[in-house]
């Protein structure tokens, strides 16, 4: 890890930069028709608390999180049986049609992104100034901006870690 520690009382400030310096290009995003399995392993294999939701164009119209998640999960509250009692009952079926050991019935969630993500999309254009962005995620309430084109085609993504690591102590 390498981190530089800044005295305390040192002033920190930001260059003139833009939200093209800031931005993190081409960001990992999700389809609005992908499953919530699929949402599900992009953010926890690529350790995502978030990511855009895009239409066929590449032009977001969402944001999917891990409490999207949590909280579609809560809602669901259901469990899959192995087998109504009565199949069970019947040898012949138990016998031929048994479920090995070690293996289970899983049921497929069939919800998909659109359906539980998070509708509105905080935007700015590359050439914002890096003080618009910081308003932005402020006034907002929100950890990351995504950065579009004049098209509304998602270019990028601006995390608030992204604005922390180009702090700059005064000289």
């Amino acid at each position: 890890m390498n981190a530089t520690l800044t005295p305390l009382g040192t002033a920190l400030r930001l260059d003139n930069l833009t939200a093209a310096d800031l931005m993190a290009p081409n960001p990992i995003s999700i389809t609005a028709t992908a499953n919530v399995q699929e949402a599900l392993m992009l953010l926890t294999d690529k350790n995502f608390s978030a990511a855009p939701v895009i239409d066929e164009g590449g032009r977001p119209v969402g944001v999917i999180s891990r409490t999207d998640l949590l909280i579609h999960d809560r809602e669901q509250g259901r469990k899959v049986a192995l087998a109504p009692d009565y199949y069970l009952e019947n040898d012949v079926a138990r016998e031929t049609r048994a479920i090995p050991e070690g293996y289970q019935v899983e049921s497929v969630d069939p919800t998909t992104v659109f359906d539980i993500m998070t509708p509105a999309v905080f935007s700015v254009r590359p050439d914002t100034p890096v003080s618009k962005v910081v308003a932005e995620l402020i006034g907002l309430h929100v950890h990351r901006l995504f950065v579009i084109d004049n098209d509304g085609t998602l270019i990028g993504a601006i995390s608030t870690m992204d604005i922390l690591k180009r702090l700059r102590p005064t000289k």
